[in-house]
């Protein structure tokens, strides 16, 4: 083992000693769901970590393949009676790997990408462009299948469109509010700018019948998370300076997200994993993490009148809590919001805390274990009889809606901020 992967563990080896292999972690993994297999908990992969600190095993395919096999829910974290922090550990462990093995084709090409907004734009333009020659709509409002099968990606998922205008594109850098109103910088995120800008637009609308300020940075990036479930540590900090270059040059009072993903990286990994390896960033990282909110849980703050804004129409909504929303205690905001909306009935469904299956590049390399994790979650929701889905996450978005259309479901899957602006998005 190289002295710089040693020390990639080492920074992670007190907390490891805080776990006492008591078996809560396994009741709560949704990938011990999916495996039914030791190593797929948290309580497996702390102890394959131990043991590499001993240099018992080594970074072999067999570790790879045990440390691939974790969403980076955090439900382990969540339940765990000594607060072993398990996801900042499995993310140690995957750069440790990454350093040693070399990155992985997918995720070598996912970290170049992701770098640079133009390849992005260059990528969604390509997938249009070829979307006839490689797409089905089956049927026509279900989204996308793949014609035949292609690496990483196989054809029996169901993949949203690339939209043919990106959200960064149909407004100004700045949407200027009334006097004494909050000022605010959207983190649009990449999902949402590409693949879900209606999102988008209904967050700006809301924020806009506030009275708010507006600020979208034009240069601001991917906000790396892709690139940390891979163990390409070197990407994840390229990205979070960039960001955290732009996103300091505005004087605004919030950085808001609506994209859950994205906020937790702003709010609570860069400072976890690139601050606590850079003296240099973490106070600033920190101060960027006070100033990052999730875009229901400002909304809740300043006190949006969803009788004004909202649905409007009787229905019942169901809602999914995003892992990184929970994990941040962002979870009665959405709630009281939906509720407050006149006509709409919410019903809890059972595990709404639990994760959807997505997991990042776990929905990549493990895709039908991944089915079988959501296969609960489409069953509860299909249980409650909600003629709609509501989360506040993109990418439990994509999974909740392939989830569903593969159970043949016909629910609606929405975004909280478009079921709140749906009165705005009419008029």
């Amino acid at each position: 083992m190289s002295d710089h992967t040693r020390d990639t563990l080492e920074r992670i080896e007190e907390p490891l000693k805080k776990c006492v292999k008591c078996g809560t972690c396994r009741a709560n993994c949704p990938a011990f769901t999916a495996f039914q297999r030791e190593p797929a908990t948290a309580r497996g992969k702390l102890t394959l970590v131990q043991h590499l600190l001993k240099d018992d095993i080594d970074l072999d395919d067999q570790t790879y393949l045990a440390m691939s096999k974790c969403l980076l829910c955090g439900s382990c974290v969540d339940k765990c009676p000594n607060d072993v922090p398990t996801d900042e550990i499995v993310i140690a462990a995957r750069e440790a790997l990454a350093q040693k093995r070399g990155l992985t084709t997918f995720h070598a090409a996912v970290g170049q990408v992701i770098q640079s907004r133009t390849r992005m734009k260059l990528g969604a333009k390509a997938a249009q462009i070829l979307g006839p020659l490689l797409f089905r709509k089956v049927p026509e409002n279900s989204g996308l299948r793949l014609r035949f099968p292609l690496p990483f990606v196989g054809n029996k998922r169901y993949i949203p469109a690339i939209a043919k205008t990106p959200l960064m594109a149909r407004y100004p850098e700045v949407l200027e509010g009334q006097p004494g109103r909050p000022r605010i910088v959207f983190f649009v995120g990449c999902m949402t700018n590409f693949v879900y800008p209606r999102v988008g637009v209904a967050t700006i609308k809301l924020f806009q019948h506030l009275g708010c300020t507006i600020i979208i940075p034009r240069d601001q990036q991917c906000c790396g998370l892709p690139a940390m479930s891979g163990g390409d540590s070197a990407t994840v900090r390229h990205l979070a300076e960039r960001n955290l270059a732009v996103l300091e040059r505005y004087e605004a009072d919030y950085v808001m997200s609506a994209c859950a993903t994205c906020g937790g990286a702003l709010h609570r990994l860069y400072p976890l994993v690139v601050g606590k390896r850079n003296p240099e960033l973490k106070e600033r990282l920190e101060r960027l993490a006070a100033r990052t909110v999730d875009a229901a849980q400002l909304l809740h703050q300043l006190g949006l009148t969803p009788a004004e804004t909202g649905a409007g129409t009787s229905g019942r909504v169901t809602y999914h809590d995003p892992c990184h929303l929970r994990t941040r205690k962002i979870t009665a905001q959405p709630r009281d919001l939906i509720q407050a909306t006149p006509g709409l009935e919410l019903v809890e469904m059972e595990g709404a805390d639990r994760c959807c299956g997505l997991g990042g590049t776990f929905n990549v390399y493990h895709y039908g274990s991944s089915l079988t994790i959501n296969d609960a979650k489409s069953e509860a929701i299909i249980a409650t009889g909600a003629a709609a889905v509501a989360t506040g996450c993109p990418g439990c978005m994509m999974m909740l809606d392939d989830g569903l259309k593969q159970h043949g479901a016909e629910v609606e899957v929405v975004h909280t901020m478009e079921l709140l602006a749906r009165r705005l998005l009419a008029g």
